[in-house]
């Protein structure tokens, strides 16, 4: 069971309309990385989760954290879109670098939404559920999760440098604070999982099993111009559980056959034998 409350989680209060910063500010609301897919990413994870109750119960509440954010970036788009009139949006667009950049002001707070917040990204693509990942293994999950909320506080960030408004600065730095915690929150879980299943997904599948392929899980090829590559840990050190050390390999040659398919039946109409059908009169 969900409740709303009214108030919002932390103060949203712009300075002044910014119709063309609500058209940037849609990106962390219903972009790939926005509030709205962390929402229903966690959601969907804790709806699913089979595991402890602890990882449940903890998906639940920033599940449900994250509802408030896409709240809270609805009523800073509403605000950054009130007072401006259309000839004042028009005007804010004038400005020929800007206009070339973003396209001047979202037609769609006018026309759709109505000066309010929509479920699209900055360039008014819809949200999208494919953004999200609920896999069912907590491991996977969580270091999903950690990627989602990296490159969500990274453009929350980029965003705050595009804006000189106090009150959504304002804003934004305690979003960016939440985000810093989340990422915390997802370390430690994924510190947690590996400590008990391991450092590889999905733990019940044992390198053991990989038989005669088990020396491959070591090699890194290089297959780029340039061996810059060979000065990494991913090349020279050893694996995260103690299994084996990385092997470079400096020229890799290529291990299988070369593969020459069958040509297919002609009624398939691929027209890789050049048999011309004739016309029947």
């Amino acid at each position: 069971m969900f409740r709303h409350q009214k108030e919002l989680q932390f103060e949203v209060k712009v300075e002044r309309p910014d119709p063309l910063f609500a058209r940037q500010v849609q990106e962390v609301l219903g972009g790939q990385f926005g509030e709205m897919t962390v929402m229903m990413q966690y959601l969907f994870q804790g709806f699913n989760c089979r595991g402890e109750e602890k990882y449940k119960d903890m998906l639940m509440d920033i599940g449900t954290e994250e509802i408030g954010h896409v709240e809270m970036l609805c009523a800073l788009i509403s605000q950054l879109m009130d007072g401006a009139s259309p000839e004042d949006q028009e005007a804010a667009a004038k400005d020929p670098v800007t206009a070339a950049i973003m396209g001047g002001i979202n037609p769609q707070h006018l026309l759709v939404s109505g000066l309010g917040g929509l479920p699209t990204n900055s360039n008014g693509v819809p949200w999208n559920g494919n953004y999200i990942v609920a896999s069912g293994n907590l491991l996977a999950d969580m270091r999903s999760n950690l990627h989602a909320e990296s490159q969500g506080r990274l453009q929350v960030a980029r965003l705050y440098h595009m804006t000189k408004d106090e009150g959504v600065r304002a804003t934004l730095r305690k979003m960016l604070a939440r985000d810093r915690y989340h990422q915390y929150q997802w370390m430690a879980a994924i510190q947690e999982l590996e400590e008990k299943n391991g450092v590889v997904v999905p733990a019940t599948f044992p390198g053991e099993a990989e038989m005669e392929a088990q020396p491959e899980a070591y090699k890194f090829w290089d297959l780029s111009e340039g061996n810059e590559s060979s000065e990494g840990l991913w090349a020279t050190g050893s694996a995260q559980d103690g299994s084996g050390d990385f092997v470079y390999v400096a020229d890799p040659v290529p291990q299988g056959q070369v593969y020459k398919p069958e040509i297919p039946p002609t009624n398939i109409h691929h027209d890789l034998d050049a048999v011309k059908v004739p016309l029947k009169k």
